[in-house]
């Protein structure tokens, strides 16, 4: 089968959209894993560099680079001009070649082109949002950042497109309340390197005291408040968050420098530790170090780090919303707590922090419902079964 995945963002080494980074990888390893199922599969993403080639083979697909607006990056909302420019020139790429049999669109922007590229054709679209506005400002409110166009853009999007795909269950239900047949959502989780993210290996360095890691963006809305704060009632222990720019930056960053007076008035200055970004292939070494991995965004719609911490054996105390309340299960593979709880994330993992046999039975647990449920391997294979279906309903019958 011939696959076109389209996400209008630049690479995701020059990305200058947080959240984008983690579509790129999403992207990544879904068309690696479609390409060795052996289907035909071409990932096409905006241009943002002259030097850069115009293709590129990764992993047996291949990346097209699409020269529309300047060769440089663009956050996403500068990007909303050149989404009918980004789709002409699918259009005009297709119409010189066989085309897609199926076009799978990511992030918003990514399916505006996408849906923009296919409307006077029969190829269906598929569309993967990865978040959705209204539901970010729902539980951000005034953190929320996204373009004003954003939210009605999406709207009009599910009604172009075939499917859209789920990655939570409360992403489908969001999807639905757009407007959306629920036959037209189909539910497929992201997906985990367990070869990279495994129990058995190095581990981070830490004191003696137990240690919590979080993991996210340092930005307003991504629960780091809520920990700082709940760290009152857990007692002498370390809190480690990781995220944000690289550490040397730290000291002029506006919200590594607020979370560190937080953590001084709330008397926990000594025990929060900020470690800027790490890179992903080097994140399995900071899960293997924590006691707890603690989720609490304010929104989530994959759960990518719950995931990560649970293949790596470690239990997650998280809020019990979005991706995270799908992939951890209570008392099996760790704790949900109510959104927004500081007295509940506190006590929970204090109480977790001192039950070593509870940890160790969520980590094994955790383990097994990775392996079993949320392998890359099970994502490709419900893609594939999704895009069989939606051609089987474009293609007209034979008689």
């Amino acid at each position: 089968m011939r696959v076109g995945l389209v996400c209008a963002h630049a690479g995701p080494s020059r990305t200058t959209d947080g959240p984008t980074v983690g579509t790129h990888q999403h992207i990544a390893r879904v068309a690696a894993e479609l390409a060795g199922r052996g289907h035909d599969v071409r990932v096409y993403e905006r241009r943002d560099d002259p030097e850069l080639p115009s293709t590129l083979e990764l992993d047996g697909y291949q990346v097209e680079r699409v020269p529309v607006g300047p060769a440089e990056p663009l956050p996403t909302a500068e990007l909303i001009p050149y989404v009918a420019e980004f789709g002409g020139w699918l259009t005009d790429r297709w119409a010189g070649e066989e085309p897609p049999e199926v076009v799978h669109g990511h992030y918003w922007v990514g399916g505006l082109a996408a849906a923009h590229a296919v409307r006077e054709t029969d190829i269906p679209v598929v569309q993967t949002f990865h978040s959705l506005g209204i539901e970010q400002l729902r539980h951000l409110g005034g953190a929320y950042d996204g373009p004003g166009e954003r939210i009605p853009l999406e709207r009009a999007l599910t009604r172009a497109v075939d499917v859209a795909v789920a990655q939570c269950n409360d992403e489908v239900d969001e999807l639905t309340r757009m407007g959306l047949q629920r036959t037209s959502v189909a539910m497929v989780p992201t997906g985990v390197d367990v070869a990279q993210f495994h129990p058995d290996g190095e581990a981070a360095p830490r004191d003696q005291r137990p240690r919590i890691l979080s993991v996210g963006g340092l930005a307003p809305g991504h629960g780091q408040d809520d920990l700082i704060q709940a760290m009152r009632l857990v007692g002498d222990v370390e809190l480690v968050i990781a995220g944000g720019p690289p550490v040397e930056q730290l000291e002029n960053h506006a919200e590594a420098r607020r979370l560190r007076e937080l953590a001084e008035r709330n008397g926990v200055g000594e025990q929060v530790r900020l470690v800027g970004a790490v890179p992903h292939d080097q994140m399995a070494t900071w899960y293997r170090s924590a006691d707890v991995v603690a989720c609490t965004p304010h929104y989530s719609s994959a759960g990518r780090v719950s995931l990560e911490a649970m293949a790596c054996g470690v239990p997650v105390v998280g809020y019990a919303m979005g991706g995270i309340a799908d992939a951890v299960v209570d008392e099996v593979t760790g704790r949900l707590v109510p959104p927004g709880d500081v007295r509940a994330l506190g006590v929970t993992l204090r109480r977790l922090l001192a039950d070593n046999a509870g940890r160790f039975a969520y980590g094994h647990a955790a383990v097994d419902r990775v392996r079993c449920s949320y392998t890359w391997e099970r994502t490709a294979a419900a893609l594939e079964r999704l895009y069989e279906r939606v051609v089987g309903k474009r293609k007209p019958v034979e008689a």
